[in-house]
């Protein structure tokens, strides 16, 4: 009888989703916004609206409506552009980073109890082989380098 890897996969996806949910779920974050959070927290220059709309392939409606909601509970701001009055410029708050902060131990932690109990060596072949899989299937996204350390550093506090 031939073994699917897909059901492993899929229930391996479920329960990192749950446990970044959870996460999410305690600083009144949807996945969605989590994701922009931790976007913006890894940028290092000016970031606008358009830029996530690339990055995470959305619509300008979804956007806008995303980054309101953002800015209504206070993790971040939006200021006119100095150079060009027509955009908007993103801007964390305090809490927006302290929450990006927390949200990267989160995964930290989530990340070390998937791996618990591998070795390094096991730790380094699982992520080869993940990473090849995803290669095999053409399912790299291309606002990623190919060999990603997710982020490249820790988010500033």
């Amino acid at each position: 009888m031939q073994k699917h890897y897909g059901p492993l996969v899929r229930l391996l996806h479920c329960a990192i989703d749950r446990e970044i949910g959870e996460a999410l779920e305690q600083v009144d974050l949807t996945a969605s916004q989590g994701h922009i959070m931790g976007y913006l927290a890894r940028q290092q220059g000016p970031v606008y609206a358009k830029d996530i709309e690339e990055v995470f392939h959305l619509s300008h409606p979804t956007v806008s409506g995303l980054l309101a909601r953002l800015e209504r509970k206070g993790f971040l701001c939006m200021q006119t552009d100095e150079k060009d009055r027509r955009c908007k410029k993103i801007c964390i708050q305090r809490k927006g980073e302290e929450t990006a902060a927390a949200l990267y131990q989160a995964i930290l932690r989530s990340e070390a109890k998937l791996v618990e109990g591998f070795s390094p060596e096991e730790q380094a072949q699982f992520r080869s082989l993940l990473i090849r899989a995803l290669s095999n299937l053409g399912g790299w996204p291309t606002e990623f380098p190919k060999d990603p350390q997710f982020p490249k550093e820790e988010p500033k506090p």
